[in-house]
């Protein structure tokens, strides 16, 4: 079978960087192409070119084996290409049925041409209904948790009825159960001749549901991986140019004393339930839970963004009321959200802003900042994080995910915290950068901090915890010591 799209010898330069060097890709209809890569890799910058964001510098791309031009987003949708991008391209001031249907608006056949929001409203239902979604079509998205955003996104791309479909970590916001519906539906797609590219750092997805791996490594082809040759270390070797674990096994620790007590703290999502927990000195405690389980607002609770109704929240043997993030992080208790990009990072400014921004009155004097020391402290963070970036002066928005996220915590690591809450501190970056993330969370641990790791992956889960608390509607239904962290012990506590 002749593929339905075919990308020859494609070449992207941006000023002082190769970002694809003569990178050739194809897929077929009926077939799932992962598209695999280290953050840098070239990736995104492929697929932009595909849907017509970037232009080429050289190189052609065929479809139905005819050549073609992409001037723009728009050739790409009328060639029947779809892509539901990382960042979801949500409007948030408009509900749900409206996003599904923004640009493919349906009108009422009377004079006045009005707007038919009951057949949106019924058509947004029947795609939801696809995933397993049940989000009434008049919400407004900003109301949306992340991972109901992330299957609005879905939806509306499957509503386009594309040919083509790529996905860029389509799963990033999902559980596990949430994730096995999406992947009945793309076998389903597949089935039905639909052509899909995924992008994703879940290798265990990939397994589950490539027919071809393609991996890039520093913008060139590094190999093509076929389902009967599909091995995690094969790729993650392909990957990074190296052998390496996919998630190293965190070293069993005997915790210290108790240094973070929750007791009794009830969240504004679900004012009738409460929650205690304890967190040692030297420990990763790990919070497990489905979507809406209320681990988020457990996370913003305790750090002071939010939601907290009544409760204690106990430091070091001492009672503190972190009713703000400001008061939370004087008594050395931080938070790494889940939206990096939209509480972790001030994008327009420069990694050293970034990484100095918490840390300014011990580079300052009478109020005065000293340039001299936030350099330095931007440099020494930079390094011990190992960010990488063309400069430190560079936008941290122009970073990729993985080094993004080490901005995120090395602004943190800069003010030495006694307790830092991580919510999916390696979502959306690839296996090398997980590796070091897992690493700096080590190194706080090992220096007598304690660290709560809230994360959709069950494997990071069991991986990297000392314990594992279990949520299921606000509240905690089991602690899973480390030899008894089981996939299947946390999901039945998950769904108990």
């Amino acid at each position: 079978m002749s593929p339905l799209l075919q990308m020859a010898a494609i070449t992207k330069r941006f000023p002082g960087v190769l970002a694809l060097d003569r990178v050739d890709f194809e897929v077929t209809g009926g077939e799932i192409v992962a598209l695999v890569g280290e953050n840098g890799a070239g990736k995104s910058t492929l697929m932009k070119i595909l849907t017509g964001v970037h232009r080429a510098d050289a190189g052609q791309i065929g479809v139905d084996g005819a050549s073609v031009a992409m001037h723009g987003p728009a050739d790409a949708a009328r060639l029947g290409i779809g892509m539901i991008h990382q960042d979801l391209e949500l409007i948030e001031t408009l509900d749900v049925s409206a996003n599904i249907f923004l640009g493919r608006e349906l009108y009422g056949a009377g004079p006045l041409r009005l707007l038919d929001r009951p057949a949106m409203d019924r058509e947004t239902d029947r795609e939801l209904a696809r995933i397993g979604a049940h989000i009434p079509p008049r919400t407004p998205v900003r109301r949306l948790s992340m991972a109901h955003r992330q299957l609005v996104a879905i939806a509306r791309a499957l509503a386009m009825r594309a040919r083509l479909l790529i996905l860029d970590e389509p799963t990033s916001s999902l559980t596990s159960r949430d994730a096995d519906q999406l992947f009945d539906v793309l076998d389903d797609l597949r089935a039905g001749g639909t052509a899909i590219i995924y992008i994703s750092h879940r290798l265990a997805e990939i397994e589950r549901l490539a027919d071809r791996v393609v991996v890039l490594r520093d913008g060139r082809n590094a190999g093509t991986l076929r389902r009967a040759d599909l091995r995690r270390d094969r790729i993650v070797e392909l990957m990074v140019g190296r052998s390496m674990e996919y998630i190293p096994t965190r070293p069993a620790v005997s915790p210290g004393a108790a240094l973070l007590r929750v007791d009794g703290l009830r969240t504004a999502r679900y004012p009738a339930v409460d929650v205690s927990l304890t967190v040692h000195r030297g420990e990763v405690l790990g919070i497990a839970g489905l979507i809406g389980a209320g681990r988020s607002e457990l996370a913003s609770a305790i750090c002071g963004f939010g939601g907290r109704l009544s409760g204690r929240v106990v430091l070091d043997d001492q009672e503190i009321a972190p009713n703000s993030p400001r008061a939370a992080i004087r008594h050395g208790l931080c938070l790494v959200p889940e939206d990096r990009r939209g509480h972790g990072l001030i994008g327009p400014l420069s990694v050293r802003e970034n990484l100095t921004l918490p840390a300014l009155a011990t580079v300052s004097r009478l109020g005065v900042l000293s340039r001299t020391a936030e350099e330095r402290m931007a440099h020494d963070t930079a390094k011990m994080v190992g960010v990488k970036a063309p400069s430190l002066e560079s936008p941290a928005a122009t970073l990729s995910g993985g080094n993004q996220q080490k901005v995120v915590l090395g602004k943190w690591l800069g003010l030495c915290p006694r307790v830092i809450v991580f919510d999916e501190p390696t979502q959306g970056v690839d296996v090398g950068a997980k590796t070091e993330v897992h690493e700096l969370i080590r190194r706080l641990t090992d220096a007598g901090a304690a660290a709560v790791m809230i994360s959709s992956e069950m494997e990071e889960l069991i991986a990297e915890s000392d314990r594992i608390a279990v949520m299921r509607e606000g509240q905690i239904t089991g602690v899973l010591m480390r030899d008894a962290c089981t996939p299947e012990a946390i999901m039945r506590l998950a769904v108990a």
